[in-house]
């Protein structure tokens, strides 16, 4: 049939088929390429351990209860043990939770882990996923009361104050460098599944909304409870939030738990 073409139609003809044969090959490949990277393909139905990021300031003890909470449960959990008293560049915490992340699956052999971040905490978890490989070996993120779009006016509070504040304060001072950076484009970065949890009592991360993400299961605690009084410091060790971890956590899909005080 190609013989009835004139020649130019039969140019383009053929043109037009090496072009086909060589997006077909590359779709080839990336599918291949993403068979070994892991992203979308990390089996959401398997958890693995538990890496926990702690807030400003880094008091690893204010995650006590929700580690023991999980290991109750079975869940192999470590803490990201901030460096220079969790008050440096959050992009140079990112770094450490990535190495922290690789040690941790080698130890256990595990494909993939979930993570969590408090506070200043989930800063970095996100981060880490969207700069990072995060995207390649984390199933699930939640992050508690962290201050992912206003910021903190605590930190600008600080800054107003003093003229400046360590690093991290002033990366979460409202609408820094770091958060516009942070919040173009996709907030919720292929490959794990996303959950947050915030407290209308919560006067540190405020407005309230600073601490949801859209693409997420985002969780109000007093949607769960209303007139429930859990501040900022409350959040690792209030049941409420346990039940969210559990929730989205778990081998099966991420769910809000049911209402209950």
């Amino acid at each position: 049939m190609s013989s009835r073409l004139a020649p130019a139609r039969r140019r383009q003809a053929v043109v037009l088929g090496a072009l086909v044969v060589a997006a077909l090959v590359a779709l080839v490949a990336w599918v291949g390429l993403r068979a070994v990277l892991g992203g979308p393909s990390v089996d959401q139905g398997t958890p693995g351990p538990v890496v926990a990021v702690t807030g400003y300031g880094g008091r690893v003890a204010a995650l006590d209860p929700l580690v023991q909470r999980l290991r109750d449960q079975g869940r192999d959990v470590v803490v990201l043990q901030p460096a220079g008293g969790g008050t440096g560049d959050l992009r140079d915490e990112a770094a450490r939770l990535a190495t922290l992340v690789e040690e941790t699956r080698e130890r256990t052999g595990a494909a993939s882990v979930d993570l969590v971040g408090y506070s200043a905490g989930g800063v970095v978890v996100r981060l880490y996923v969207r700069d990072g490989s995060g995207a390649d070996v984390v199933r699930r993120v939640v992050t508690l009361g962290s201050p992912h779009h206003h910021g903190t006016d605590v930190a600008e509070l600080a800054v107003e104050a003093a003229g400046t504040c360590p690093t991290a304060c002033e990366q979460l001072v409202p609408d820094s460098d770091l958060l516009r950076e942070l919040n173009a484009g996709d907030e919720t970065p292929e490959g794990p599944q996303w959950a947050t949890v915030r407290s209308d009592a919560d006067r540190v991360v405020t407005p309230t909304g600073s601490a949801a993400l859209e693409g997420a299961r985002n969780v109000l605690v007093q949607d769960l409870c209303p007139g429930a009084e859990v501040q900022h410091d409350d959040l690792p060790a209030d049941t409420r939030v346990g039940r969210v971890l559990d929730g989205a956590l778990g081998a099966g899909p991420v769910v809000a738990p049911e209402p209950g005080c």
